[in-house]
């Protein structure tokens, strides 16, 4: 009987544990690069600012990827300099498998370009700001505590919770353990043993 009551604590215990550590979701999204057309080198002089087009449609923020498809060609992680020159002997990053994901793992600017000579001349670069986002919550106004007109009244903050993505983007959840301390656990593990 003491061995049944022991194994049952125990697996209260677990099962509790598990609750409240369970993981989390985090939306991440992942970006197809040029959409259905992928990371090509633009067709025409008009066409040579597509990608940074492209990436200014769109919301990124940290942890999201993007999909580079493309065909004897790479994509490079680059400077801001090397960017600017379309030339890196030493990228950040070089990817030449045909189909890439790039995680975006900080906030701030990231710049990609062609590593196939003349393609990154030709439009073949992007530069993609990823977002900064807070985890304190927006401060509410305060009550008022006399009357304003309607006009005077301040806006409420923008939501972070909403993203604009394009078509060639799809949320994808993504599983973390929250960082729920232990030592909050282990006072009532003394009511299971």
């Amino acid at each position: 009987m003491a061995t049944l009551l022991t194994n049952c604590s125990s697996l209260l215990l677990v099962s509790f544990i598990i609750i409240f550590c369970v993981p989390s979701t985090v939306n991440s999204t992942e970006f197809q690069v040029g959409g259905q057309d992928g990371w090509v080198v633009p067709t025409s002089k008009n066409d040579d600012q597509i990608y940074n087009q492209w990436a200014s449609q769109n919301r990124f923020k940290v942890d999201d990827t993007l999909r580079f498809k493309y065909s004897k060609d790479s994509v490079m992680v680059v400077s801001e300099e090397e960017y600017e020159s379309c030339r890196s002997s030493k990228p950040l990053f070089f990817f030449n498998n045909g189909d890439t994901v790039f995680r975006l793992d900080h906030p701030g600017l990231f710049y990609f370009i062609s590593g196939v000579s003349g393609h990154c001349d030709r439009g073949q670069k992007m530069i993609v700001k990823v977002l900064a986002i807070h985890d304190n919550p927006q401060p509410q106004p305060k009550p008022q505590l006399h009357s304003e007109s309607p006009a005077s009244a301040p806006a409420p903050a923008p939501s972070l919770s909403h993203h604009h993505h394009s078509q060639a983007a799809r949320s994808i959840p993504i599983f973390t353990i929250t960082n729920f301390p232990l030592f909050h656990i282990l006072p009532f593990a003394m009511f299971f043993v």
